[in-house]
């Protein structure tokens, strides 16, 4: 049987508008996951950079658990673990604003946390020491020389791997659908589902990924040569 393309299928029935409020909400995701994941990731990359042995064993303990175990299991865990656990009120109110997304959420922005972590980690450990000596003898605390000094240069040299990163949190957005959220995959399946098209709709969902995948690549790369230009007229 020959398979006939009808993009204009697509058309009606508020599905564009079903695609654009599953655009948003992938974005939405990606922004807030993306929030979370970079100030607990630099927080625990200072922590880390204490030495000191209990802290770092807990650290250690939580990066390892969040980038040796799938995404989706993370997803999961917190949508029907962590969710059966909390108390009731707390869950209420939480629904409320929307289940699905907000532990989601939460999951996709612990897990890449664990990874913005080690990378700025290295960052800081590429950094010259005399640096973080200079630094506390002209009275710094720690915390004042990682704000001032340390962590501005680390954000700077860790741009390519935070822009990887970004990347990756945007793409793993599309696993909510597993619990039910309609982002931008969600939509296209429900879409799917109900046109039967599905190069069609598919097609388009590829193209919306591909082509903000794409200006997040530019964005990262033209912060990543102008931070360059900047260092270099200093």
């Amino acid at each position: 049987m020959n398979y006939t393309l009808d993009f204009g299928a697509l058309l009606g029935n508020g599905y564009p508008t079903l695609i654009l409020g599953g655009l948003v909400t992938t974005l939405q995701m990606t922004i807030l996951a993306w929030l979370l994941a970079f100030a607990l990731g630099s927080l625990l990359a200072v922590l880390r950079m204490l030495n000191i042995r209990p802290l770092n064993y807990l650290i250690m303990l939580y990066v390892a658990f969040h980038r040796n175990v799938p995404m989706l299991v993370h997803i999961l865990l917190w949508y029907f673990g962590v969710a059966a656990i909390v108390p009731a009120p707390i869950n209420d109110a939480i629904n409320v604003i929307g289940g699905e997304f907000f532990y989601a959420t939460v999951a996709i922005g612990l897990v890449t946390s664990a990874y913005v972590s080690e990378d700025l980690r290295s960052a800081i450990r590429a950094i010259p020491r005399g640096q973080m000596e200079a630094a506390r003898s002209l009275g710094l605390s720690y915390l004042q020389a990682m704000r001032k000094v340390i962590l501005p240069q680390a954000f700077k040299i860790s741009i390519p791997p935070l822009t990887n990163q970004t990347l990756l949190l945007f793409k793993n957005t599309s696993l909510a659908m597993a619990i039910g959220l309609i982002e931008l995959t969600g939509a296209g399946r429900e879409i799917e589902s109900a046109t039967f098209k599905t190069f069609e709709i598919y097609f388009v969902v590829t193209v919306l990924y591909l082509a903000i995948s794409l200006l997040l690549m530019l964005a990262g790369a033209r912060l990543s040569k102008r931070v360059a230009y900047v260092t270099r007229t200093r």
